[in-house]
């Protein structure tokens, strides 16, 4: 258990330490898609219970998902805590996707899904995502969910200057 944790820490840990330094983006490196792995079935339900439900536009059914204490770590949001704030999150939210998982990992009662995801199954993903999970009553369920575009977005262009004055 200890070493999930600290695992799932380290995990989580690297991100908040990269954007600290507030380096610039990297240019954009094309990379061939890594290659999806198969979930355990108990792992997989977790992703296609969140694609029926984001497809559905259901946010209670997504709030379902999570843990109590669950948390959503949206791209340009802040964080959100709680079914209640999830679901509130979520309001409004969905359409179509298609995850795959890229890796995973599961020790006693907590674990974690890696993947990506797009619009429909079979295109390059749009983005990547990180479950972490804790299993409660038998079934695992999401603690956290972070995701984010495989693109940056695109800025305003800045303001024009002002004409100058003779």
């Amino acid at each position: 258990m200890k070493r999930a944790a600290a695992v799932l820490l380290a995990l989580l840990a690297a991100p908040v330490a990269a954007s600290a330094q507030q380096a610039p983006p990297p240019p954009a490196v094309e990379t061939a898609p890594l290659p999806p792995v198969a979930l355990p079935p108990e792992l997989d339900r977790v992703l296609r219970d969140y694609e029926r439900a984001w497809r559905a536009r259901d946010a209670g059914a997504l709030a379902a998902l999570f843990t109590e204490d669950g948390m959503v770590l949206q791209s340009g949001r802040p964080p959100v805590k709680g079914r209640d704030a999830v679901r509130r999150a979520y309001t409004g939210a969905g359409g179509d996707l298609s995850l795959r998982a890229l890796a995973y990992a599961t020790d006693g009662a907590v674990g974690y899904i890696i993947g990506g995801f797009a619009r429909a199954e079979g295109e390059p993903d749009g983005g990547k995502f990180v479950l972490t999970l804790r299993r409660e009553d038998g079934a695992w369920k999401i603690a956290s969910d972070m995701d984010n575009p495989n693109q940056m977005p695109r800025r305003a262009p800045a303001p024009a200057a002002p004409p100058a004055t003779p």
